[in-house]
């Protein structure tokens, strides 16, 4: 009997001791794991930041010692960084961030120079070492979405959406033969969701980095551009997998006014006399890159001095060659046999030749014979193979269905009311189907 007791107030006491093991361990409480926050790859949680812009005049050795460094220090400092930080880089404006110390006598740990937006020079300053390293910030990508009708001006329409204007650009390249951008009417509207490039918790957009998909109604007709990748290359489509590049360009200008257009009897204003004008005049500044609207060969460069003068031809394939003229200059490695891609720029504008003042003189020719650059109709880049078009129809589907529901939360943003309506309307859906069960269950 005396064992049963001794053997029960042991289990008693080990019962207890575990007990107050557990609620030991109840009780105790995590270290509070403390983030820092890196600026520039620094921990500044224990530093004062200060930001600064470098005065007219002012050099890095001059930085140094109004910061406190001595001669010899400020010297030191400039040769650290000479390779990655040279002296003659310095302009008015450039930014620069200075981490001090907490301590009683604050000294100076880190400078940080701004070299553009996102690459920075940083010296480390270790004690008696100094250190000079090149920091680029984190670039985030966003998806965004902008949509909106146009009133005065495609260009205006993206601005007062809140979306960067440089987007109109990047629709009229994409649907440069497709729409007229410069018979743009008002009512027109558009729909597109796109990549934007930010720095950290910047709101305002570093660049666009692509267009993701559109829908683009111009007088009364949707068009979309679908982006896919075939053949290593991301081309857009149309909703049937037509490609919406062409061949060529629609001109080799981005901005200009036609003076003068293809026809068989022009009066030329120098020579004082009607001959054919086989060709369609640019009329630009000076210096406007002029672009080959096709991939092709150069198959002349050269000069010719009572008529052309400075002049490109480019054969794109069997049937089709185009020439430039009076150009001021030509392009960077434009020469005979030189490969050109469509968009690459073969001169700049000028006045060359016999000309009365800058511009352009282009022409194309279709077998040997001269032909009106405004109205042909060049052939269309490949569709999209038969064996993608699943994928595609996919990757369309889910583009289409991304800018539906944008556009339906913008919608919604601008006027709550809807979704109450919304909800009232599926509540009396609801009702409604319930009336109907309780009136076939009786």
């Amino acid at each position: 009997m005396m064992k049963k007791l001794l053997y029960f107030s042991l289990f008693i006491f080990f019962l207890s001791a575990c007990k107050k093991q557990e609620t030991a361990q109840d009780t105790y409480e995590q270290p509070e794991i403390v983030e820092c926050v890196y600026r520039f790859g620094i921990c500044i949680d224990s530093l004062d930041v200060a930001d600064f812009q470098v005065r007219q005049g002012e050099s890095l050795s001059v930085i140094y010692t109004n910061l406190g460094f001595s001669g010899v220090q400020s010297n030191r400092m400039v040769n650290v960084a000479v390779d990655l930080l040279p002296p003659r880089s310095l302009r008015a404006g450039m930014n620069y961030h200075v981490f001090t110390t907490q301590d009683s006598i604050p000294q100076v740990a880190h400078i940080a120079f701004a070299r553009s937006r996102t690459n920075f020079v940083v010296l480390d300053l270790l004690g008696d070492s100094v250190h000079a390293r090149a920091y680029e910030v984190p670039i985030i990508t966003r998806r965004r979405y902008s949509e909106g009708v146009v009133n005065s001006s495609l260009w205006n329409a993206i601005a007062a959406s809140g979306s960067d204007p440089i987007l109109a650009t990047m629709l009229s390249s994409i649907f440069a033969w497709q729409i007229d951008f410069f018979g743009i009417q008002r009512g027109d509207r558009y729909k597109l969701i796109y990549n934007a490039a930010y720095i950290e918790n910047d709101t305002v957009p570093l660049r666009i980095e692509s267009i993701e998909g559109v829908v683009f109604t111009h007088r009364n007709r949707d068009f979309y551009a679908i982006p896919f990748e075939q053949d290593s290359v991301r081309i857009f489509f149309d909703e049937n997998g037509n490609s919406l590049r062409r061949a060529f360009l629609r001109a080799p200008l981005d901005f200009y006014r036609i003076t003068s257009r293809f026809t068989n009897a022009r009066f030329h204003p120098i020579l004082r006399r009607y001959r054919p004008h086989h060709g369609v005049d640019y009329a630009a500044p000076t210096g406007t890159p002029v672009r080959t609207i096709g991939d092709g060969t150069v198959i002349e460069r050269g000069y010719q001095r009572g008529g052309a003068g400075n002049f490109v031809r480019i054969r794109h394939n069997a049937t089709y060659t185009t020439t430039y003229m009076h150009l001021s200059r030509f392009g960077q490695g434009i020469r005979q046999g030189a490969r050109v891609n469509q968009g690459d720029i073969i001169g700049y504008v000028g006045m060359t030749g016999l000309a009365t003042g800058p511009h352009l003189c282009f022409r194309v020719h279709r077998n040997g014979v001269p032909i009106n650059p405004l109205t042909m109709e060049a052939p269309p880049d490949v569709p999209v193979h038969p064996e993608l078009m699943d994928s595609f129809n996919i990757v369309k589907q889910n583009i289409l269905n991304e800018i539906a529901r944008f556009s339906a939360e913008r919608e919604l943003s601008l006027n709550p009311s809807l979704k109450e309506r919304d909800f009232e309307a599926v509540q009396k859906s609801n009702d409604s189907e319930n009336s109907t069960n309780v009136a076939l269950s009786l």
